[in-house]
């Protein structure tokens, strides 16, 4: 595959990856009120929340921080992208990095423009608002999570000195398309690409 093949590989697999995440995050958004859950199996649900803050619901930092660090990661990935492209990278790494960038920038699309475009009801969906009139300002836009996977759920025993009677679900996270892009990328590079950096730095020696 040549230089430019690899550029074009890496940019079509960003780009779909980002038209599906909004596609699902706008279907969402328009059709459920926030909170709204529609059970798919007993173990799969869809569910409708918004966050301020990083992958998988997590909060850390103020929102415009957030959002201006998420540009820069993605500003330098994209760099290096095309560094190592100029460098003869394997096509499977650049595939790895494609999810990972795909999946920041979905989740900055949020971040930059959904406060803008968007109303924020309570109980009802939202709707398309001109721009500029939103909920948020620029930058400051909440993320759509909507997957919600409680595999197992059961009550702890009174009688455990440690946990009570707490009510525990296995994989509580709710998250999105471009959380599972970051997640299944970042997966594949521990697993198989984790000695390209390695290499590369001790190339340098």
């Amino acid at each position: 595959m040549t230089k430019k093949q690899q550029c074009w590989m890496v940019t079509s697999i960003v780009f779909l990856l980002i038209v599906i995440d909004q596609w699902i995050k706008i279907y969402v958004k328009t059709h459920f009120a926030l909170h709204e859950c529609y059970d798919v199996t007993s173990w799969f649900k869809l569910l409708f929340i918004e966050n301020n803050g990083m992958a998988f619901g997590m909060e850390f930092g103020a929102k415009q921080f957030l959002t201006f660090f998420r540009l820069f990661a993605c500003a330098a990935l994209i760099y290096y992208i095309g560094r190592i492209i100029r460098q003869g990278a394997k096509v499977g790494y650049l595939v790895v990095l494609s999810l990972i960038l795909a999946g920041a920038m979905g989740n900055i699309v949020d971040c930059v423009f959904y406060g803008q475009i968007f109303d924020s009801p309570v109980f009802e969906p939202a709707r398309f608002v001109p721009f500029g009139s939103g909920y948020a300002p620029l930058f400051e836009g909440r993320v759509v999570d909507m997957f919600y996977f409680p595999l197992v759920e059961w009550n702890w025993p009174d009688w455990l000195p440690v946990v009570g009677g707490d009510h525990f679900i296995f994989f509580s996270p709710i998250f999105n398309f471009a959380d599972s892009c970051i997640t299944c990328g970042m997966a594949a590079f521990i697993l198989f690409y984790r000695n390209v950096l390695m290499e590369a730095e001790s190339s340098k020696h």
